[in-house]
């Protein structure tokens, strides 16, 4: 799907080139990276987040990401986001973006998959499987591009807007794509929020079995907390069980890296570019995990890699709700929508039946 909107940012190059907030079209490889033009943008990105933080402040129910994304849609809807804003945003919906994931990898070390034991990694890849598997499957059958489907499965069954920023690297995307993904995985997040703790009780689900259902279900790393933190004794084993979803992103993003590598070299020549192997912050995101799993990471620097990671994200997540321009996402909105929410429900039954047959 092609922007036809000359007020709004693109988000990374895509074809034969990338489209600026100026107009001008450059090579692969050739965007422009003047840190001293992304400044208005940045300085716009930076109020965004402290508003994001503030409005979480007054509001707990609420969750930072999603203020951000929808401040995001505001600015650019209401024809905010000039183009001298442009650069900055791209900067936090991409390299800030990246960053993020790369210190997610500190949050989560061997020693936490180990913790939750064969039955519970066995409900978290068996749920990964299935949601990612039934997403392109409901994604094929709901008219919705191959592209946008592979990033709206990953998004549900790994972990939100940073899996999709991964296995956007590695795929052919058109603009619209990250952002719709992105503004679902929200969107979704944000009702388990509300709705998951209300099911507790008619699912008859002890804490326990409440946070693994949570962990294994819920999106964002974000919004698995502030789920589980509703029901007392929920969190840790939510938590726990997250990190272990998010272990599979670079397996997962390798593979299809690969796939996308083998298709493209028995493709024509010139008929598109050969995504990498695996992106370097994925590949980033493995060694922090590595460096997770020793004792070269205090504790102290571990919660404060954990806070600058919340901060870049809900960063970045402003960045690409300036991406999520209504009037050409309804061309295939309501396709898109049907198929987040169809995702969610699957994220969600596929984990509930995984946690009563094999956890515990």
């Amino acid at each position: 799907m092609v922007d036809e909107d000359p007020s709004r940012s693109t988000l990374t190059a895509r074809g034969a080139g990338c489209r600026c907030g100026n107009g001008r079209t450059h090579p692969p490889g050739s965007e422009p990276r003047r840190l001293p033009g992304a400044v208005p943008g940045l300085l716009l990105v930076a109020a965004a987040t402290a508003v994001a933080f503030a409005v979480t402040q007054m509001l707990p129910a609420v969750p930072a990401s999603t203020v951000a994304v929808a401040l995001g849609m505001v600015v650019v809807n209401l024809g905010v986001h000039r183009p001298v804003l442009h650069a900055g945003t791209r900067v936090a919906a991409g390299p800030l973006l990246r960053l993020a994931v790369v210190l997610l990898g500190l949050q989560l070390s061997l020693g936490d998959l180990a913790q939750i034991g064969v039955p519970g990694l066995a409900v978290v890849v068996g749920t990964v499987a299935v949601t990612f598997a039934g997403t392109r499957l409901l994604g094929r059958l709901l008219g919705v591009s191959p592209a946008r489907s592979l990033l709206v499965a990953t998004g549900f069954s790994i972990c939100g807007a940073s899996a999709i920023a991964a296995m956007e690297k590695v795929t052919d995307t058109e603009d619209d794509d990250v952002p719709a993904a992105v503004a679902l995985v929200t969107l979704c997040g944000t009702l388990a929020i509300a709705l998951l703790p209300l099911l507790r009780g008619p699912l008859a689900l002890d804490p326990v079995a409440f946070g693994e259902w949570v962990g294994a279900s819920v999106h964002d790393v974000g919004q698995t907390v502030a789920t589980a933190n509703q029901v007392p004794g929920a969190l840790t084993t939510a938590v726990t069980v997250k990190l272990a979803r998010v272990a599979l992103l670079a397996p997962l993003v390798a593979a299809v890296a690969v796939t996308a590598r083998r298709a493209a070299r028995g493709a024509p020549a010139g008929s598109g570019r050969r995504p990498p192997a695996v992106p370097l912050f994925v590949v980033g995101f493995l060694v922090a995990v590595g460096l997770a799993s020793t004792p070269l990471v205090p504790d102290p620097l571990a919660d404060a890699a954990r806070h600058v990671q919340h901060v870049l994200l809900v960063a970045a997540l402003f960045g690409l709700g300036t991406g999520i321009h209504l009037p050409t996402l309804r061309r295939t909105g309501g396709r898109t929508l049907a198929l987040g929410l169809a995702s969610w429900v699957l994220v969600a039954a596929t984990a509930y039946v995984g946690v009563r047959l094999l956890a515990r």
